[in-house]
């Protein structure tokens, strides 16, 4: 058992102040021999003492945050270790369609990833997740964790608005490193999300290719598109020198060794399906270790102070008449 703000306990002298205060009442008598003894009374004037006592002793360790030593628990089930990647550049406020749909507003790409992505993240118990966003730079979310909270306060933060540039390369590079923090358990998967390419440097290239080949890493990269958008699966022929750039993109993903599937989606239904696929391929025996916190005897502290007052109010309501 430990106490979160251990300075409250310096409060502990408190309790003793019911039993150092005199009573009012025994100074109304200046000869106490003419008072019958009352036994009753005086255990019921100590006991209010005790209760007082008690209370004032819930009351400062609540105050100090008593809690139970936490303890750590093994969990097997079936999931995977996954990093979201998540593009952050505004282009990622348009809606799929350029344009409205039957009068009415399309929902735009940022949106329907936090969407589908928090109810992706709610429908795996058991898998261990990390965030990363990325504009010019990669943008730290969430390291790999089963904290949900953590996860979603990322997702809604890596899902907000930044800057109109699109930097693939750093974003993955980024979430390999996070995987390096952890043991590795089940399956393991980058799932990167973006509306564009950009352009990688050799360099770029280089570093992707070392970190990502021999670590077992599987890969899904997600296009949201928009309708008059290349697509990545065009049977077109094009000069190397002038690939487009999600094209060469794929290109280079499919040159990894190590397995890789992309997804266009043009609209929130193709993003679920994508999303739906991914949850269907990555679900293996993962088992890692969880911390189980103490308990926190705070509430239950005052719960019995708030009853120890009640109980306090009502022997002060007691009167004898005679």
């Amino acid at each position: 058992m430990h106490s979160l703000s251990p300075w409250f306990l310096l409060l502990l002298p408190v309790i003793a102040i019911p039993f150092l205060l005199t009573s009012r009442h025994a100074q109304t008598y200046s000869w106490l021999e003419m008072v019958p003894d009352d036994p009753f009374s005086e255990r019921i004037h100590l006991l209010v003492k005790v209760a007082t006592g008690l209370m004032l002793l819930c009351l400062v360790l609540a105050l100090a945050g008593l809690q139970g030593d936490s303890h750590q628990e093994k969990k097997i089930g079936k999931g995977a270790q996954s990093v979201f990647v998540i593009d952050r550049s505004v282009s990622m406020d348009h809606p799929f369609a350029g344009q409205s749909v039957g009068g009415r507003a399309a929902e735009i790409k940022s949106a329907a990833a936090r969407r589908l992505i928090t109810a992706f993240i709610d429908s795996r118990p058991d898998d261990m997740m990390g965030v990363v966003g990325f504009t010019n730079s990669a943008l730290y979310g969430m390291k790999i964790t089963t904290n949900r909270d953590g996860i979603h306060a990322a997702i809604q933060a890596a899902t907000g608005p930044a800057i109109n540039q699109t930097n693939i390369g750093a974003g993955i590079t980024h979430a390999v490193t996070l995987f390096e923090q952890i043991p590795s358990t089940g399956s393991r998967a980058i799932v990167l999300l973006s509306d564009g390419a950009g352009k990688l440097s050799p360099r770029v290239k280089y570093q992707i290719r070392k970190q990502l080949v021999g670590k077992k890493l599987n890969l899904y990269w997600i296009v949201l598109r928009e309708p008059d958008d290349i697509s990545i699966f065009t049977q077109n022929s094009y000069d190397d020198d002038h690939l487009p750039e999600a094209i060469a993109l794929d290109r280079f993903f499919q040159s990894l060794n190590i397995k890789y599937k992309a997804f266009e989606a043009d609209n929130a239904t193709a993003l679920e399906s994508a999303l739906r696929e991914i949850d269907a391929k990555e679900k293996n025996l993962i088992q890692y270790d969880i911390m189980i916190p103490g308990h926190d005897y705070a509430r239950d502290l005052i719960i019995v102070a708030l009853l120890l007052g009640l109980a306090l109010l009502l022997i002060k309501q007691i009167k004898v008449y005679e």
